[in-house]
């Protein structure tokens, strides 16, 4: 084992990395002699260097594969031939989700927030409050405040400055990460919570009128379930009457914010700037692309998929595209475009959304 920059790396023998990520060695110039070749690096196809692999697995960047200088490259078969002497094709039908593979185990430590001060066990340095339940081989990093009462299972990690609320449980191989704060919350397995996330703080909910706005207390928990991974300073606020619910095995990212009483489903995306308001209610499989904004009580259907910048505030149906504000579906979408961009140049659009003279 060795250490480079910032990330531990483990060098593997092609034959071994092959094996462990099912992928099949194949050689263009029908070369059988892999044994010498050792893997301790990845890189981009055009910047690889001897000893890394790289992956293709979109045809754009075909036009590196003659070049590379990588040891060997994870793609699909019918790029094989495209590949210089010496370099390795490990052919699977999925190289992106190999290449994925291949990185951790190559870089060990990359995919989830690390240890700051490398400290392991409880550290002197951190609070730990009456009543708390740590489980083996749980790591508190300095600075880290556990409340009263408080349950952390086998093998998670609270990092440096976190802060875990009064009566919080967190699974076993969970994450928190730097500065995080969790509280009236139950946390599940293998959840991987970034730098600087917010779970559990107050709810928006104010009783408005000509006398004020009253601040409506809010009394719900948040539940993460389990493989979940929220990315940095993205929030999610504790239910209002009822539970706020992240499913299982969904992936949040940067600068996301979860309005209370919020249900997520299993498998969902939700990419950074989006929000999604009070009471909304995705399926399993939704995909939320950057900056969208999802409407308080409204629901997306399963594997319903949502553009980029779009806003909507009517329920999407399961497995509807839609994109735009407000949004609609993308044909519909297009149609729009191509009739408001003929008015501007006085040309006539079909129905099908083609110009006509």
């Amino acid at each position: 084992m060795s250490s480079h920059s910032f990330f531990t790396i483990i060098p593997h023998s092609l034959s071994e990395l092959a094996e462990k990520i099912g992928a099949e060695i194949v050689f263009s110039d029908g070369q059988t002699d892999s044994a010498a070749i050792e893997i301790s690096a990845a890189a981009p196809l055009e910047d690889a260097l001897p000893g890394s692999v790289a992956f293709i697995d979109n045809r754009k960047y075909a036009k590196h594969l003659a070049t590379t200088r990588a040891s060997a490259v994870i793609c699909e078969q019918r790029y094989v031939a495209d590949l210089p002497p010496g370099t390795a094709g490990l052919v699977h039908d999925q190289p992106y989700r190999a290449y994925a593979a291949a990185l951790d185990l190559i870089y060990p430590t990359a995919a989830r927030p690390e240890a700051v001060t490398g400290e392991t066990g409880i550290s002197p340095k951190a609070h730990i409050g009456e009543g708390a339940t740590l489980e083996e081989g749980v790591i508190v990093e300095a600075g880290a405040v556990i409340g009263r009462g408080v349950a952390i299972g086998a093998g998670s990690r609270i990092l440096a400055n976190a802060v875990i609320g009064e009566n919080v449980q967190i699974g076993r191989g969970s994450v928190v990460g730097v500065c995080a704060s969790v509280s009236h919350a139950y946390v599940g397995d293998g959840v991987i919570i970034h730098a600087g996330v917010r779970i559990g703080q107050d709810g928006f909910g104010f009783a408005m009128g000509p006398q004020g706005h009253r601040k409506v207390a809010q009394i719900g928990r948040v539940i993460i379930q389990d493989k979940v991974e929220i990315g940095a300073n993205s929030t999610i606020d504790r239910g209002s009457n009822r539970d706020t619910v992240i499913g299982e095995g969904s992936k949040i990212d940067n600068l996301v914010q979860i309005g209370h009483n919020v249900t997520i489903g299993r498998h969902c995306i939700v990419v950074g700037l989006a929000g999604i308001a009070g009471s909304a209610t995705l399926g399993d499989f939704v995909v939320i692309a950057g900056q969208v904004g999802i409407g308080g009580h409204t629901t997306v259907g399963t594997g319903a998929q949502v553009g980029g910048g779009a806003g909507t505030h009517t329920d999407i149906a399961a497995g509807q595209k839609v994109i735009g504000y407000p949004a609609m579906p993308v044909k519909d979408w297009v149609r729009l475009n191509m009739k408001l961009k003929a008015m501007i140049s006085g040309k006539a659009v079909s129905d099908k959304g083609k110009e006509q003279d």
